[in-house]
């Protein structure tokens, strides 16, 4: 298995033992500090392409794992899961659903969206988000028909119904009654329990994985966003799970932390409104992020193919 860092803001450049994680077939570093600015949060279209022709020669034939710093830049990895050479079901394990239809086409809050849009994708399967996301998502612009649909399959870590001003048609990780959302949480039926729900909802042998570790309590990751709390041991378990059953032909990590330096006026007010405001973290809390950056590393070359 390749391990390929995109390096779009520095992030990783500390983090000197992630090649001894795990036995890589190969290993590289991309450079891509130079669009990170303008691909940060939100993109527009030519940046994206010139992004897509830089990444072109990085992506691999074999399994590969790629990271990408912050979370800001989430969407990047859509132009990875567009070189995917055969139908995948994407699993998306995130604090956020990531599918608010309101934002720039290119933005990491968005992102699902894209990546439903792509024939290969044949179902997204979003795990773990605990945030606010969740409440009134018909009113945030959530993607609710491809909820709806069953192209996309939602189950919370843990959170409270969501009120809607329209039905939702039942799915895996959800009923609705008397107005409500009620979703099946993963910390209330237990992993374990879980496994076979969401094994069950693959109709593709290969499986392309996709972390924000925002997902993760501030004790196992800190992020540049609101986190959840979703243990690493489970998404470990979620991996395993999904290597003995399926293909894990690629996968994507983010949710490094990076300091949030935009030059765009409209970026800095977004930061400012939807991401939590603190001061820069010491060395020693920045390290949390690789030790839990070798775990999934380790979990992910041990079960690939």
């Amino acid at each position: 298995m390749h391990l390929q860092i995109l390096d779009l803001d520095g992030a990783l450049d500390a983090q000197t033992s992630l090649r001894d994680a795990a036995r890589w077939s190969s290993a590289g570093t991309l450079d891509l500090r130079d669009l990170g600015p303008r691909l940060r949060l939100w993109s527009r279209e030519r940046t994206m392409r010139q992004a897509r022709a830089r990444l072109a020669g990085a992506v691999r034939e074999e399994p590969g794992v790629y990271l990408l710093g912050s979370g800001d830049f989430h969407h990047v990895a859509v132009l990875l899961h567009e070189q995917a050479r055969e139908p995948i079901t994407l699993v998306h394990i995130d604090n956020h659903p990531d599918w608010v239809r309101l934002a720039p086409r290119w933005h990491c809050g968005a992102w699902v969206n894209r990546a439903l849009e792509l024939p290969h994708v044949r179902r997204v399967i979003t795990l773990g988000p605990c945030s606010d996301d969740l409440v009134r998502p018909d009113l945030k612009g959530g993607n609710l028909p491809a909820l709806c649909s069953g192209r996309l399959v939602l189950f919370p870590w843990q959170h409270a119904p969501s009120k809607t001003w329209r039905r939702v048609a039942d799915g895996a990780g959800h009923r609705y009654a008397d107005g409500l959302l009620h979703w099946r949480c993963l910390a209330d039926i237990g992993v374990e329990n879980a496994l076979d729900v969401i094994l069950a909802q693959i109709a593709t042998d290969a499986v392309w994985l996709s972390i924000d570790k925002d997902v993760l309590p501030p004790s196992e990751a800190l992020t540049n966003w609101d986190q959840g709390r979703m243990p690493l041991d489970a998404v470990v378990r979620i991996i395993r799970a999904l290597g003995a059953h399926k293909r894990i032909v690629g996968a994507d990590i983010c949710g490094e932390y990076s300091p949030p330096q935009h030059r765009n006026p409209f970026k800095r007010w977004e930061a400012r409104m939807d991401q939590p405001q603190s001061n820069v973290p010491a060395a020693s809390e920045l390290a949390r992020n690789e030790a839990t950056n070798r775990v999934l590393l380790g979990a992910i070359a041990g079960v690939a193919c």
